[in-house]
């Protein structure tokens, strides 16, 4: 078997109609009608509480939608790094063994790794600079050297849509900007990345897309013409603390601006 993770794969173009997402029925995002084109590079950025990890919650098929739809990651595999990955530092898991579950999807629960998998895993942390990290514990890692591994993982996915929650926090510059570099050798490749941030001028200076998010959309479209100073402030004003008592869904902002870009 031939294991090529750098081979491109089709990436699907997302739609959302419609769509507002929340727990126990209380909305977290409230009326999102955009279009992601094939291959695009997409940032999801605004003030803390407004619904970004929720929504790419939603994205990975964590979470189903109170209404509307997601439409075009039917029957698709998605790469989705949360921002706590949730692995346990101190599990006795050596760092080559925790990367490779990135290929579970070639493995399944009974396969065994073959030689050419073990190839692709130490490509795969040749590329986030970790080879000769293969034998040790995860627990001996720092924060952007587990960073990097869980990137390696992605790398193993190969999957034509990838999100990413957060994933440049706490983590030195020097794995910042090694790890943009990979998000834009993905998008050569013509998958789909959707990233949460909170660092505008790393938004501005890496991501041709951006949506702006206060629980509605306030601004989706080139990010030149999304981070401006009137649409920051609009979204600082229509975000609003969380409200146990709140409706299921209020109606749409009559000001809210989605841009009408279709990327």
């Amino acid at each position: 078997m031939q294991v090529t993770p750098d081979t491109p794969r089709p990436a699907p173009a997302i739609t959302l109609r419609n769509l507002t997402l929340g727990y126990e029925r209380h909305p977290a995002v409230h009326h999102l009608s955009i279009s992601m084109a094939a291959g695009s590079l997409v940032a999801v950025v605004g003030p803390n509480g407004a619904g970004k990890s929720t929504l790419v919650r939603a994205l990975a098929g964590r979470l189903r939608p109170i209404e509307g739809s997601i439409e075009g990651l039917q029957h698709q595999r998605v790469a989705w790094l949360a921002q706590h990955s949730g692995i346990d530092r101190s599990f006795p898991i050596s760092v080559q063994d925790m990367v490779m579950l990135g290929l579970w999807h070639e493995v399944g629960a009974l396969g065994r790794f073959t030689a050419a998998h073990r190839r692709a895993g130490r490509d795969a942390l040749a590329t986030v600079g970790l080879l000769g990290f293969e034998k040790r514990g995860i627990d001996t890692l720092s924060g952007g050297q587990m960073q990097r591994a869980l990137f390696a993982r992605l790398i193993l996915q190969d999957a034509p849509v990838v999100l990413l929650d957060e994933p440049f926090a706490a983590v030195d510059q020097r794995t910042t900007d090694d790890l943009l570099a990979l998000l834009h050798r993905w998008h050569a490749q013509g998958k789909t990345v959707v990233a949460v941030l909170h660092d505008l001028g790393q938004v501005r200076a890496h991501f041709p897309l951006t949506l702006l998010l206060a629980r509605e959309p306030v601004a989706w479209g080139a990010t030149a013409e999304v981070l401006t100073e009137s649409h920051w402030q609009r979204a600082l004003h229509m975000q609003e603390p969380f409200d146990d008592e709140a409706p299921l869904c209020a109606a749409p902002s009559a000001h809210r601006h989605t841009g009408g870009v279709s990327a």
